[in-house]
This record gives structure tokens, sequence and C-alpha cells, in this order.
């Protein structure tokens, strides 16, 4: 009988020196059921089993005569079950000499599952082959749960440590292959009914399925997860089911582990094949449902993460005005660029603005400290308030003297970084209020750059802004303004950054577009902070 108690019969392999042994033993095996593999020596038994081993055909038991010609079954044992893929196959030892307690000693201290004395009754024979291959498969079913406990809690682990839903799905499912060892898909429905999805490593890339069959998995989804609760494990057959999503152009009944995340907006599914390619396993199917359980409680906060990426960069887009709306002023020509960080990063709470004032043209880059929603309004109540200040006032230290004190009223214990710069076009007197950022980049028509000499303490503190740093600008020059995320990389100085960025400049073609693209080429890829660029020449 097997582990659920029904009666299997099982591969034998026999080892005897004598043929009149081997026959007799092999006879009564066969008609107890059984499938005998028959070896005269140690050795032979040994070469036997490496070709199996090869053919992944190794037998269920080894029925092992105690006396061999070339070696003992003590010592056939002990080299069985040295080799570790071989190490699982149980060894009954059997002999029909006197068999003293000794010698069952040395055949349990070599490794072996039993010792039998013969000759004795087909059904002891019977009974013990069986017990012996019953003991081994339930050792190897446990050895093999163990591993796949383990195997989930590697996954579970490495899911929520992702970053964005991209990196969770890849994770599920190359975690879904190795539980089930075949290949596997993940799907993530959104709110938005956007469809994320991964394939395991081993499904080659070769031959996709198309946007079509993406489409019909989302709308089985929608249907199999209507009114769900907790995780439903269903089969969809073949001609429901796209082809391609286990093997390039195959069709294969779906195994689906499906479950809502707890706020009910998503559904997350993983996949794998049944149809000629693995059998259901409940044991299997319970820990791929953990795993989707897992999948989902990381899914919802990257889900909810993702829906407040997508209002912040709203936010950004509809308050920073883009390049073909940026007011008229007067002598002076200005270029501006905005690129949020990568998907994997949040949105924080950088800015530009180009305004008229009765002095001239007042600018500013600035980067509310943070990466949250909250980052992101900051950064327009901030635009919002310097806007209403310079209608009055365009002296940059007295500015940021205001929007501290706004800063603080509202939003204590939020810091901003924020450089300002009012420019007469008329005369190219340029005074400059730096509250903690990088400062502006002059580069000369001569072929020359430097950053100005302007520094004072970031807003939200408190502390007094220094007088603003003066310098006139000639006809052709260029004022380059950025925030950190442009050059800052972690592990990297500052000031060896800024020096990079003024070396790129030097070296950038003539004109502003010209300018802010070629910086955005040498650092902008892949950035972990949002990056914002104003470049303004005298006209």
């Amino acid at each position: 009988m097997d582990v659920h108690g029904k009666r299997t019969d099982a591969t034998v392999l026999l080892v005897d020196d004598t043929a009149a042994g081997r026959y007799a033993m092999g006879a009564l095996l066969r008609r107890a059921g059984h499938q005998v593999v028959a070896a005269a020596t140690g050795n032979e038994a040994l070469v036997e089993l490496d070709a199996r081993l090869r053919r992944g055909t190794l037998p269920d038991v080894a029925l092992v005569d105690v006396e061999l010609s070339d070696m003992n079954g003590f010592e056939l044992c002990r080299r069985i079950k040295a080799r570790p893929h071989m190490a699982g196959l149980p060894v009954v030892h059997f002999s029909a000499s006197a068999v003293h307690p000794g010698d069952r000693c040395r055949g349990l201290e070599a490794g072996g599952e039993a010792y039998l004395a013969v000759p004795a009754e087909p059904e002891e024979i019977d009974a013990v082959v069986r017990a012996a291959v019953r003991s081994a498969r339930l050792r190897a079913d446990d050895q093999a749960l163990a591993r796949r406990l383990t195997l989930l809690s590697e996954t579970i682990v490495t899911i929520q440590a992702a970053r964005s839903l991209q990196e969770l799905a890849d994770a599920a499912a190359n975690g879904t292959a190795r539980l089930t060892g075949g290949p596997a898909a993940v799907f993530f429905l959104g709110p938005d009914d956007e469809l994320y999805r991964a394939l395991s490593q081993d499904r080659t890339s070769l031959a996709l399925p198309d946007e079509g069959a993406h489409r019909a998995v989302a709308g089985l989804l929608r249907r199999l997860t209507r009114g769900q609760s907790g995780v439903q494990i269903t089969t969809v057959p073949a001609p429901l089911w796209p082809a391609g999503f286990f093997r390039p152009g195959m069709q294969h009944d779906a195994r689906l582990a499906l479950i809502l995340t707890q706020d009910g907006k998503a559904s997350v599914c993983l996949a794998t094949p049944t149809r000629g390619v693995r059998r259901v396993n409940p044991e299997e199917e319970t820990l791929v449902a953990r795993l989707a359980q897992a999948t989902a409680y990381a899914a919802e906060p990257l889900l909810m993460y993702q829906v407040e990426r997508h209002v912040a960069l709203t936010l950004q887009h509809s308050f920073l005005p883009q390049p073909h709306r940026l007011p008229e002023l007067p002598g002076i020509d200005v270029a501006v660029r905005y690129v949020p960080a990568s998907q994997q990063t949040e949105i924080g709470g950088d800015f530009y603005a180009a305004l008229r004032t009765d002095d001239g043209v007042l600018v500013a880059v600035g980067d509310v400290v943070g990466h949250s929603l909250d980052a992101a309004t900051v950064m327009v109540e901030i635009r919002h308030a310097l806007r209403a200040y310079c209608v009055d006032e365009s002296d940059p230290a007295v500015l940021a003297e205001r929007l501290d004190k706004m800063l603080r009223y509202y939003h204590p214990g939020i810091t901003t970084t924020v450089c300002l710069a009012l420019i007469d076009p008329a005369t190219g007197r340029t005074r400059i209020a730096n509250a903690g950022h990088i400062p502006p980049l002059i580069i000369r028509d001569t072929g020359t750059a430097d950053y100005a000499k302007a520094a004072g303490p970031l807003l939200g503190i408190g502390l007094p802004h220094p007088a603003p740093t003066e310098l006139f600008l000639e006809a052709g020059d260029r004022l380059l303004m950025v925030t950190d995320g442009l050059i800052e990389t972690r592990g990297t100085d500052l000031a060896a950054s800024m020096e990079h960025l003024r070396a790129a400049a030097v070296g950038a073609l003539p004109g502003l577009d010209a300018l802010c693209d070629t910086l955005l080429d040498c650092f902008g890829h892949e950035r972990e902070d949002d990056i914002a660029l104003l470049a303004l020449r005298l006209g």
C-alpha cells in the first residue's frame, strides 16, 4: 500500500551471486506483483544503479544478499547510501546463513532498512519489501515538503522586498515555478483594469503571448474573482486559457490560484499548467495558495503606492508649467525640464518657476525634502506662495524669508531647499538667494562655467537668510539651476558630481534646449529622485 492506503507494486533491485537464489527470489517477487532487476555482484549492482540514475528510473528498493563474491552486502549498502542521489534508496539485507544479532546490527549501521532471514514465507518477504518502500516514500515526501516550505519562506521574503508591481510579479512567478517544478505565470489586475504579468525564468522569452491573450486573461480574472473571498483554486480548460503562457505555442489547462487583495480592488492570479505537464498535488496546491495570499498582501501597498504616485505626478504636471506654456519673459529665454523618478521610487517635491515682476524676471528651482504625496502637495503650496509674494516683493532674500515663515507656520517639520534668482534683462544684473540648494551654474559665452557663490540655510528651520549674491550676466551667457536628483549618487561626493555637471555644461552645444538635453543624457537615467532643470539666457 502507498501513503494513501492503496496497494502499489515496486521495482526491486535483487542482488544475489547465485543463479538459483536470483531465480527463486525473483520468481517470488514477481508473483507478488513486483518488477525485478537482477544483479550478480555488488559492482554489477552499482553499474546498474548508475545507468538507471541517468535515465531517472531508480528502483524502489534494493534486496541485497549479505554474502556476495566481490563485496559483502553491508559494504554495498554503504556505497549506495554514500551517493547523494541514491541515499534515499531503501536497502533490505537477506541471508540464508544463520542470522546473528550482530549481523542485523551491521546491516542497520550500514544504512539498511531491514534484515531478512531466508528461507521465509513469501508473505513475509513481500511485506518487508513493501514496508521498506512505504517508509522510503514517506521520508521522501517529508523531505520534499520541507524543501517546499523552505522555498515558500524564501519566496515570501523576496516578494515582501519587491519595490514595484513588476518586481513582485517576477518574484511570485519564479517562486511558483520553484514550488511546482514547472513553468508558471503570475497576473495582477489592478483597480484601473491595468494588467501586470510575469512569466517564470524557465519560460523561454520567444513567442510571447500577444495582447489579445492578455486581454483574455484579464477578462477571466474579472469573472472568476467577482464576489470571491479567500483563495480560490480552479482549473481553466485549454480552449479558454490562451496558448503560449507556459510553453511557446502550446495549449495547456491552467490551474489557477486566485485571490483578491484585502480591499477587494485588485486580483492576484498564480497560474501553472496541468494537461500533459504535471499532475495535481494537494500539498503543493496548499503551498501555492499560501504564496497567493502572501503575494496579495504584498501587492496591496504597491497598488496603493501606484495610485499615490499617479496623483503626485498629476499634481506635478498640473502645477509645473510645461515649456510651451511658460509666460512671456521679455529679454530672457527660458527652458525647463521635469523628469519624475524611476517607477520604483516615490515622487518628490521638485519644482521650478519663472515669473515676471516689476523689477525683472524671477526664476526659482527647489525641492521639498522627502518623497511622498505630501511632498508634492507642499511643493504646490510653495509655488503658489511664491507667485503671490512676488506681486509686491521681488528681493530674493526677502522672498526666502517669507517662504521660510510660511513653511514653519503651516508645515512644521518640513524643510525645503530653493534657489531664487532675480534678473534684470536690461542690465544683466542678477541677485541670487540660495536656501540650502545647489547654487546656479553660470555658463559664460566665452566657454567657461562657474558656480555662483551663493549659500544660505534651507527653508523651514527659522534661520536668517543673508543678503543676495549679486553678479552680472552678459548677452549670450546662460544660467543653469538644477535639483540634486540630476547628479546626486549614493557613495559619490556631491562636490565631485557638481564638477562633472560643470564639465558637461561647458561641453554642451549652444542653446538652452541643447544644454538641458545634454545634461539629461549624461546624468538623468534611472535616477532615484526627481529632476528639475531651469536654464535661461539673456536675449
